[in-house]
């Protein structure tokens, strides 16, 4: 099997399995688990750009304030879907997280039509009508938006478009991105410890470690991706990525027990066709194009 698909497969397994790392660590405030994760990943990434002499370029890079307000934003976004994925998974919302990353392509296409004036064809827009059609569904049958789906594909949506436009590497950009989160993180977790709010100093040795592993489980899977995305069209990714979502449904259905109402069932199967018929037409368009004219 190719390196890359093996690199993007392991990349979005390890993504799938997050929330069982959210759940081990569900006894401490979401807050507080996002500031460590802040910290410990800023850590690791600074000590890998320097293992690898990239300090010079990036801070030749970050010269210019566009490129720096760029990554302050993506900063800001990250934070947000940090913050409520690591929150959903922990009050028992792991299906919503699912949903949220299943309509996130969709989404994107979206935003890419509002603010980059990109031009989609009749199938696409439909596919994004059944889409907002199983949300409005799931909207009317609860009483209640999906407002955590909303809000992960939203906040990834508007991240991945800063970052289509920022001119900084995965690594390096992620980098930015925690340094600029780093001094309120910080301020956050020593006010917490001043004021005996923090919960970490006193959840033990087992609690620590994982917090500090925060760091590692936010690494690891971003080099695999962009090992993978450097080896593999963007279409492939594009499939593989749904191992993601998929593996968080399994779990909120099968291992953390979530409610799976005959009304959230019908939601999740109008959203899976709308991909479905995405995913589709995208292949279809691809292929005639490859076609040779005679």
């Amino acid at each position: 099997m190719n390196r890359g698909v093996l690199y993007a497969i392991a990349a979005y397994v390890l993504w799938g399995l997050l929330p069982v790392y959210w759940k081990w660590l569900q006894h401490i405030p979401a807050l507080e688990v996002l500031c460590h994760r802040i910290v410990w990943s800023f850590f690791l990434l600074a000590c890998t750009i320097a293992l690898t002499g990239r300090w010079e370029r990036l801070r030749r890079d970050l010269s210019s304030t566009r490129v720096l307000c760029t990554y302050m934003v993506a900063g800001v976004l990250i934070a947000l879907n940090w913050l409520t994925y690591i929150w959903a998974v922990g009050a028992g919302f792991i299906l919503d997280t699912s949903l949220g990353y299943y309509i996130n392509p969709l989404l994107s296409v979206l935003i890419g039509v509002v603010i980059l004036r990109e031009r989609l064809r009749p199938v696409q827009w439909a596919a994004i009508a059944l889409a907002a059609a199983g949300v409005c569904y799931l909207w009317a049958a609860h009483g209640s938006l999906p407002w955590i789906a909303l809000i992960l594909a939203t906040s990834f949506g508007l991240y991945g478009l800063v970052k289509k436009i920022a001119p900084l590497g995965s690594l390096q950009g992620l980098t930015v991105e925690t340094a600029v989160l780093l001094l309120p993180a910080l301020a956050f977790l020593a006010y917490s410890g001043q004021a005996d709010q923090s919960v970490s100093p006193h959840t033990g040795f087992v609690s620590g470690i994982l917090l500090v592993g925060t760091g590692l489980i936010t690494m690891v899977p971003l080099l695999l991706f962009s090992s993978a995305a450097r080896r593999i069209d963007l279409s492939l990714l594009g499939v593989i990525q749904y191992i993601a979502p998929s593996m968080q449904f399994v779990l909120g259905v099968f291992v953390y027990h979530e409610p799976f109402t005959r009304e959230r069932l019908i939601g999740f199967v109008i959203v899976w066709t709308a991909l479905a018929i995405y995913a589709a037409e995208g292949y279809v368009s691809r292929r005639s194009r490859a076609v040779p004219i005679a």
